[in-house]
Order: C-alpha cells, then sequence, then structure tokens
C-alpha cells in the first residue's frame, strides 16, 4: 500500500464531502433550462467523491502498478513559475482596470515566456512578446464576446461599447 497515494485519494474525497455539504446549502430553484444554481457543485462534489474513492481503492489495492516513471526534471523551474505566476497576478490586479481581453493577453503572454523558460526556448525578442499578447488578446476577445452577447455576463472592458 502506498501511503501517499492513499492520502491523495483520502484528500479528494474530503474536498468532495466539503462541496457536496455546501452544495446542500444552496437553494435549488430551478433557473433557466430546469437546473438550478445547486446543479454544478453537486455534479463537481459527485465527481470528486467517485475519483477519491476510486483513488484510495487503487492505493489500497497496490498501488498504481502500470504508471510510468515520471518524465521531465529533478525539480521544478522556478524562473517560468515565477513567468506564469506573474500573469496570473497581473491579471488579477488589471483586469478591472484594462479589461478583460487585454487582462488575458497579458497574461497569456507572460504564461507563454514561463513555458518556453522551462523548455530552454526563451526569445526575448520584441516582436516574440508582441506576438504573443496579441495571440491572447485573439483568444480572450471570442470568449468576451460570447459571455457579453450570448449569456449576458458581464466581463470588465476597457470602453463601455461591450466589444473590447
Amino acid at each position: 500500500m502506498n501511503k501517499l497515494h492513499a492520502a491523495v485519494g483520502a484528500g479528494t474525497l474530503a474536498l468532495g464531502v466539503l462541496i457536496v455539504a455546501g452544495a446542500t446549502q444552496i437553494r435549488s430553484d430551478a433557473g433557466y433550462g430546469g437546473v438550478g444554481p445547486n446543479f454544478l457543485p453537486w455534479v463537481v462534489g459527485l465527481a470528486l467523491l467517485a475519483c477519491g474513492a476510486f483513488l484510495v481503492w487503487e492505493a489500497l489495492s497496490g498501488g498504481f502498478r502500470l504508471m510510468e516513471e515520471p518524465s521531465g526534471a529533478e525539480t521544478g523551474h522556478w524562473p517560468g513559475f515565477l513567468w506564469v505566476s506573474a500573469g496570473i497576478l497581473s491579471t488579477a490586479m488589471l483586469i478591472t482596470r484594462i479589461g478583460f481581453v487585454l487582462a488575458c493577453g497579458l497574461c497569456f503572454m507572460l504564461a507563454v515566456r514561463g513555458f518556453k523558460s522551462a523548455q530552454g526556448r526563451l526569445d526575448r525578442s520584441p516582436l516574440t512578446w508582441l506576438v504573443d499578447l496579441l495571440i491572447g488578446m485573439a483568444i480572450a476577445a471570442p470568449v468576451y464576446w460570447m459571455f457579453g452577447k450570448m449569456l449576458a455576463i458581464s466581463l470588465p472592458g476597457l470602453t463601455d461599447t461591450g466589444w473590447i
């Protein structure tokens, strides 16, 4: 029995119990489409309970016998971690000031720096920064539009037009 694997399974079970307990506290009035606001917490909580039970069972029955040996470095790549963290934190700090699309573009650009750094392919030329920013904005713009126009969910924008 691998105690670490069993601990991960037990932790997953505990998280599932907490989410299901929280879901019982949410009103169940059916909304649009016949589901209420507690539907998704119930789904996530039950999925975590099922995954946690499977993980505990797997750990108690001999562990992950067919698991491949881990690949990659022995330790984490700290510069890459810092790039990605900077992207996430800058988005959290700036999203209400510069809008969803620009903040997500910035997050994408910094995350790409982190992933390329971890692969040893970090290119510091201004053109790559600009290309990554534009790609991130091109991914975020349709998401912003769909949330705002199709789902009527307001995301922070740079202007009041509802388009960026």
